[in-house]
């Protein structure tokens, strides 16, 4: 069974960075299938803003070359590529002047009457820039939409100041602060799990949970953003928004209505129900790690301090874990375990539901080997879901229990590769629904939490603990989950 497309209505969407890293790997490969599966309607344009001194032709081949790059061949189909190149024009604007805005408007005074997305692909210190010349320059109107990228400042009063300055030209309805891990397919399900089936909602509490286990691990160093990174570190760069809003999605109630506001309300009352870790219980309850040369895959990969520019010594932090608690009455006692951290030995992002053990076994000796239930969602890759059952080993000479998975494969299931979280987003904006977007108290209130822990780091002065690069991050993080009876969860399969 293959999902339906339903064309979007006519729009121009204006690529602030045009000619950066994100629109050449996600946001143009991302449109061009949206178009290739006929969901981008005529006379639709794409305009790539930046300051580099490009005509349209070679804009279109500076696109053409990223599409080869980022597409697989086999999807790169000679027509669909010629009309999707035929949307895209240039034009140079530098944020911080008035040089170019004339040119922009011009280029889009035709179509007043759709809707025009602004995405502002660019660093966050531009924002407020590129918001005032839209306004200055008579650029906004009722159907526009902004879309925000992360990073959204690196502590609550720069995400303040930023949306702040936003605000002064635009509504909140017109803001989309973007978050792509909430635009992928399994994270999607993770609501249709908890809210389109019975069987789990009257089990999704402290009576049943034993804990739960969000883990974000890559393979990959800072490959030339060590720059950016070493002023941000893993805290801010996944923690604060990827995993905080995981977290949110596996701990809120169920909202009221399918709608941006229900759902952006119930993910702010988690964020306001988290624990606060500060100076007090800092030690105890989080772990910061930073990698060393090792192998990954039996391929040498150097240590953090070697892929930085110039830098010979650095206390930012590439691995992380904390135990989290959200003090409400569906979760009080649970703990949540999160970990993230770069140079590990897989690339895996997954959530884990650790039912409690049963209360009693009945089975004698046999019983000594009954685990608890588990689910796992997979997030990537191998998107699916697994939940982990004790059944009878079959055979006769008395009862033998095995752990196995109900294994929901999405691969194998619908047949073919998930959209990219990016094309659901962008389409998204075009539509107008808010939905996976952050709302602004929910940016300041992940702040509000993440700001005292990095303080408290700050305040003790201690450097993160070193782990060999290809490892599970430093043996700390191991103490942290172990000492409360638990274990961080690896899937064999």
């Amino acid at each position: 069974m293959t999902s339906r497309i339903v064309a979007v209505d006519p729009f121009d969407l204006v690529v602030f960075g045009g000619t950066g890293d994100l629109a050449h790997r996600k946001l143009f490969p991302s449109l061009y299938r949206r178009d290739r599966d006929g969901q981008l309607t005529d006379p639709s344009r794409i305009i790539g803003v930046s300051r580099s001194d490009l005509d349209r032709k070679a804009f279109r081949a500076d696109v053409k070359k990223a599409l080869e790059a980022f597409v697989p061949a086999e999807e790169l189909d000679k027509t669909c590529l010629a009309r999707f190149l035929d949307r895209l024009h240039f034009v140079s604007v530098d944020a911080k002047s008035d040089e170019g805005w004339d040119d922009l408007k011009a280029l889009i005074a035709d179509g007043l009457d759709r809707v025009r997305a602004f995405y502002l692909a660019t660093s966050p210190d531009l924002f407020d820039a590129i918001a005032h010349g839209l306004s200055k320059h008579a650029l906004i109107t009722p159907k526009t939409r902004v879309v925000l990228e992360k990073p959204l400042g690196r502590d609550l009063a720069s995400a303040q100041e930023i949306n702040s300055a936003v605000a002064d030209v635009l509504t909140e309805g017109q803001i989309y602060r973007i978050d792509h891990y909430l635009g992928k397919e399994t994270v999607q399900n993770l609501m249709a799990l908890r809210f389109a089936n019975v069987l789990f909602e009257p089990v999704w509490d402290s009576a049943h949970v034993d804990h739960v286990q969000i883990t974000v691990a890559e393979t990959v160093g800072v490959e030339g953003r060590g720059g950016y990174y070493d002023r941000s570190g893993a805290l801010r760069d996944m923690i604060q928004n990827h995993m905080l809003q995981l977290l949110c999605l596996v701990a809120m109630e169920p909202p009221s209505a399918m709608e941006a506001d229900s759902l952006r309300d119930e993910k702010l009352k988690v964020l306001r129900a988290l624990k606060p870790i500060d100076e007090s219980n800092v030690r105890g309850l989080t772990v910061r790690g930073q990698y060393r040369q090792g192998a990954i895959g039996g391929k040498s990969v150097p240590g953090y301090l070697d892929e930085l520019p110039d830098a010979a010594t650095s206390e930012t932090e590439t691995f992380v874990a904390l135990k989290a608690e959200v003090r409400t009455w569906r979760w009080a006692g649970v703990p949540f375990y999160l970990r993230t951290g770069k140079r590990l030995p897989s690339r895996v992002s997954e959530i884990v539901i650790q039912f409690r053990h049963v209360p009693l076994s009945i089975f004698g000796s046999a019983g000594d080997f009954l685990a608890p239930n588990r689910l796992v969602i997979r997030l990537q890759p191998d998107e699916g879901v697994k939940l982990y059952l004790m059944i009878k080993d079959p055979g006769p000479g008395g009862l033998r229990f095995r752990e196995v998975p109900l294994n929901l494969s999405f691969a194998e299931t619908f047949k073919g590769p998930n959209p990219d979280a990016y094309e659901r987003l962008l389409m998204d904006v075009i539509r107008g629904n808010q939905a996976l977007f952050m709302r602004r108290d929910e940016v300041e209130s992940a702040w509000m939490w993440a700001d005292p822990i990095l303080e408290a780091w700050s305040r003790l002065g201690r450097a993160p603990d070193p782990y060999t690069a290809g490892t599970w991050g430093p043996s700390t993080a191991v103490a942290l989950i172990e000492r409360d009876g638990r274990t961080w969860h690896e899937d064999p399969a």
